[in-house]
């Protein structure tokens, strides 16, 4: 993932005589090298022949930094198909990611709606990933998404001993079922003219507001409600907004798409990199997480000031840029603020 984007990533492996030795090269992270001690323990699990040879690992581009375990299930793949455990003529006609367990099973992995749509772009065949993130990835179509529970359906899925049936999810229908199903209405609110009028002049421009008053006159309340009465989300944006999601594994497996607009309400504690994205490996922040929907900020003279400092840009902007050394990532971050404090 780069952003809310993704970069295909080529594993090559190399299986020759020598002693026993593993060698994962082109920019590993610590999560990826420890990967060769998951594989071997869930081949050998499920009756499958780990070599005792020289295994040489290959992630090209090289100069990429590879972050995370969602790469287990490729590499697995990828020593089965080398060592003659299964056909590899389809092989490179498919993207494969996913996270093994010790026994073999398969955990979910994040970002799984951009990486479906790259593979589209790239022009795969098919998308083969855990069964928890298959509905989030079917949402692109002209790609046959596979859901699969452990490596021994994949072994099956590419030797023609087992039979699966792709994921089909309907964009559309999926998008209209739920588009207005808040948890919180608007219409629940009684009484509180004049500040719901404030607020719907407020939606109605997509303006930021402050509310100030005393303990308990319902503040917090109304601001939860505040989504309910925005324009419902476009397909589009509905798109953009899953997408950012995806990339920081905020979607359970029952959504495939994220259909309503989001509420996004921190707490006054929090940092300036979780505020507004970054970290070594740089994830999205709480105002990326607002995109196309509303950041509630809680008793705001309580946040720090350095973290209110770091939203002044991306509120003009209406994205964020996070920049280091050797490369710089955009977030799209446009939201609507909402603020709240005694007076």
């Amino acid at each position: 993932m780069f952003g809310i984007e993704a970069i295909t990533i080529t594993i090559e492996v190399n299986i020759s005589p020598g002693k026993l030795a593993y060698f994962i090269v082109g920019l590993p992270d610590n999560a990826v090298r420890e990967s060769m001690q998951r594989i071997e323990a869930a081949l050998q699990t499920n009756n499958y022949r780990m070599p005792r040879q020289r295994i040489v690992v290959n992630m090209a581009p090289a100069d990429i930094r590879k972050e995370g375990s969602a790469y287990d299930l490729t590499i697995a793949t990828a020593i089965l198909a080398s060592s003659g455990q299964i056909e590899n003529e389809n092989l490179d006609k498919y993207i494969i990611m996913g996270e093994l367990s010790l026994d073999g099973s398969l955990q979910p992995i994040k970002g799984a709606l951009p990486i479906a749509i790259q593979a589209r772009k790239d022009g795969y065949k098919g998308f083969i990933l855990p069964k928890q993130n298959a509905r989030e990835a079917a949402i692109v179509n002209d790609l046959e998404v596979y859901g699969m529970e452990s490596i021994h359906d994949i072994v099956g899925f590419f030797n023609g001993t087992a039979q699966f049936t792709a994921e089909v999810v309907n964009t559309r229908e999926e998008f209209y079922k739920s588009l207005t199903s808040y948890d919180s209405d608007f219409s629940e609110v009684r009484g509180q003219e004049n500040i719901k009028r404030a607020l719907e002049i407020a939606a109605a421009g997509g303006h930021n507001v402050i509310l100030i008053g005393p303990p308990g006159a319902g503040k917090t309340m109304l601001a939860r409600r505040l989504p309910s009465i925005l324009p419902p989300l476009s397909l589009y944006e509905s798109l953009e907004t899953t997408k950012i999601h995806s990339v920081a594994g905020k979607l359970s497996a029952a959504d495939a798409l994220v259909t309503v607009r989001p509420f996004r309400s921190p707490h006054h504690t929090i940092s300036d990199v979780a505020l507004v994205g970054g970290g070594s490996n740089p994830q999205p922040g709480e105002i990326s997480l607002a995109h196309n929907g509303v950041l509630f900020l809680d008793e705001l003279p309580e946040f720090k000031r350095s973290a209110l400092e770091v939203m002044r840009q991306p509120l003009e902007e209406r994205r964020v840029t996070i920049s280091r050394a050797k490369f710089s990532v955009d977030y799209p971050s446009s939201f609507m603020l909402v603020a709240s404090m005694n007076p």
